[in-house]
């Protein structure tokens, strides 16, 4: 009797979220919409039909076909028919250590160690931007718009958060657990080290920590000259990606928090496109080099109130709470947050806030077309 394998189990589902979509985009990558073909091996069925006994031939099931599957993956996982000709995990991140870390260099605040980039000079005539990344990423996202802007007579930052990234990564309970306090008290810190003292510009983008950004400006409103956000849960109608839903169930979360190639994926279903395989390498990264991060990220998504967070947000910019200068720029083609949110935001306090949506950008317009919000912030950050 053939085992049938017509459904995929909850579970798979869950991995195989938008790559059904980019499999079927790219049919002349790949030959059938559940087929992968690693670099060197066979095609690699990721779920099939019930098999006869004429189908013998055929390769078996790949249980890593969620992750072969994607374009940008392909090298990080491959399922050849020799392993050994095309290395292994050590031999791939030796391959790509170095890479990602334009910019870069690492500070030391209080008791972590940052990694932090820096374009500019503190003699910068137009001032001082922050830009602050979001969950599952980290502050490579903003290499080009940072370049952009210190060229424009910028002096900039982008730190990569406490537990992401190339910043140190606490285990939970030894100095830090990952909560929105300490997130914000670390950061006090780091502004400090960074001797950001006068207000600054500050641009905020992505899910949890790039919602404590937001909290933190509530909470020290006379330290920001205008606040820019790029896509963000600004609503208690802003939806939660399966990612954070799936860290936060018992056992399951502990699986998924260590997927190598979780942060790139995330990137990806998020926007119309697919990374460049030399971007997914860094965003991959970290998660390869050690348990660490997905720990991190784990923790950080069982402490976040998802839904407390958005309602302060929502209530603490609203039209007689927040009179200073706000600019939303939208990437329209994100997969996660629709522009509904961007538009019910800013019917909330339509005096200080301005819309520009940004076409061909998805949850990450700083990726996937930085030149468009460095015009937008140049233009909102004159002074």
């Amino acid at each position: 009797m053939a085992l049938s394998l017509l459904s995929p189990p909850p579970s798979a589902l869950c991995f195989l979220g938008s790559t059904s979509s980019l499999s079927a985009e790219f049919t002349g990558q790949f030959p059938r919409l559940w087929t992968s073909r690693s670099r060197t091996g066979p095609a690699l069925p990721v779920l099939t039909r019930a098999s006869s006994e004429k189908d013998d031939d055929k390769p078996a099931f790949n249980p890593f076909g969620f992750v072969t599957d994607n374009p940008s993956s392909r090298s990080a996982i491959q399922m050849p028919e020799s392993p050994a000709e095309d290395g292994n995990v050590g031999q791939m991140l030796y391959r790509i250590e170095d890479k990602g870390k334009e910019y870069g260099s690492y500070v030391k605040s209080g008791k972590f160690r940052w990694f932090v980039r820096e374009t500019g000079s503190p003699e910068s005539r137009r001032g001082t931007v922050v830009f602050l990344h979001g969950a599952p990423t980290q502050s490579y996202s903003y290499r080009v718009v940072m370049s952009q802007m210190s060229d424009a007579g910028f002096h900039c930052f982008a730190p990569d958060w406490i537990g992401f990234g190339f910043s140190d990564k606490p285990q939970p309970g030894y100095g830090f657990d990952y909560t929105e306090k300490e997130f914000h008290e670390e950061f006090e810190k780091l502004l400090e080290v960074l001797g950001v003292t006068s207000p600054f510009f500050l641009v905020v983008q992505g899910f949890l920590v790039g919602s404590y950004g937001l909290t933190w400006t509530l909470k020290n409103p006379s330290k920001i000259l205008k606040l820019a956000i790029l896509n963000t849960p600004l609503t208690v109608s802003s939806p939660i990606p399966g990612l954070f839903q799936q860290l936060r169930i018992p056992f399951f979360g502990e699986f998924t928090c260590q997927n190598a190639v979780m942060a790139e994926r995330f990137i990806e279903a998020g926007s119309a496109y697919v990374l460049k395989l030399e971007k997914a390498d860094v965003y991959r990264l970290p998660y390869l080099a050690s348990s660490g991060p997905g720990f991190a990220l784990l923790e950080a998504a069982r402490k976040a109130n998802f839904n407390e967070t958005a309602s302060q947000i929502s209530s603490g910019f609203a039209s007689g709470s927040w009179d200073k200068p706000i600019l939303v720029a939208w990437g329209i083609s994100d997969k996660y947050l629709p522009q509904s949110v961007a538009e019910e935001f800013q019917k909330g306090n339509p005096r200080s806030v301005e819309l520009k949506l940004i076409e061909g950008a998805g949850h990450m317009p700083q990726e996937d077309w930085p030149e468009k919000v460095v015009a937008a912030l140049r233009m909102f950050f004159r002074v």
